[in-house]
């Protein structure tokens, strides 16, 4: 999908960056990444996609279980990000019907009525976070979902104005990322959480 050297990269600069689909024949490059937690606190990226109680009730083993049974389903529900061929970042994206979380939100429900992928979630392993992984997992999601028909690629960042953030707390990316990587602010109902789109071109 991606396969290039960069000079946006700071220090990953001139390093070859590759970005695919997670598919079966890639799961052990996403347990590797992910690691025994999940990710994050055994999240295995079902936040967006479960009722809050079940995804509580399965956290861990069971979120896994989840994802892979999506994944073997075929479905592609997210990117990673390849450095010297090793995993080292994720983003999740999928058709935002697909996020339970999302159909849910009063700050994040829908703009309008334009149909509209969704990048909910990124995971940058700790040896590559800060380099401008973000922002190059953005590009590849757009180029992905307009392959699969997408005209609009929504995200919703973490806007800190200025301020400093955890990594852990910045799993739904932060805003000058998207910037970077062509997406402008299209609503705002809460201070921190903006909605960015991008249109793909078709």
């Amino acid at each position: 999908m991606h396969s290039k050297p960069t000079k946006s990269l700071g220090k990953l600069a001139g390093q070859k960056i590759k970005v695919r689909p997670l598919t079966a024949a890639r799961w052990a490059d996403l347990e590797e990444l992910f690691g025994e937690r999940g990710a994050c606190g055994g999240c295995w990226c079902m936040w967006w996609r479960l009722p809050r109680s079940e995804w509580q009730r399965q956290k861990g083993a069971g979120n896994k279980r989840a994802l892979r049974k999506i994944v073997q389903s075929g479905s592609q529900p997210g990117l990673i990000a390849y450095v010297k061929g090793k995993p080292a970042a994720w983003c999740a994206l999928a058709r935002r019907e697909c996020y339970l979380v999302l159909a849910n939100s009063r700050v994040l429900k829908p703009v309008d009525e334009q149909p509209v992928w969704s990048v909910v979630c990124f995971f940058v392993a700790r040896p590559f976070r800060r380099a401008g992984l973000t922002s190059e997992l953005l590009r590849a999601a757009v180029a992905h979902a307009k392959k699969r028909g997408a005209k609009i690629v929504e995200g919703y960042p973490v806007d800190t104005r200025g301020g400093k953030m955890p990594d852990t707390f910045a799993w739904t990316g932060l805003a000058p990322a998207f910037q970077q990587a062509g997406f402008r602010e299209v609503a705002r109902r809460s201070k921190t959480r903006p909605i960015f789109r991008i249109r793909t071109g078709r």
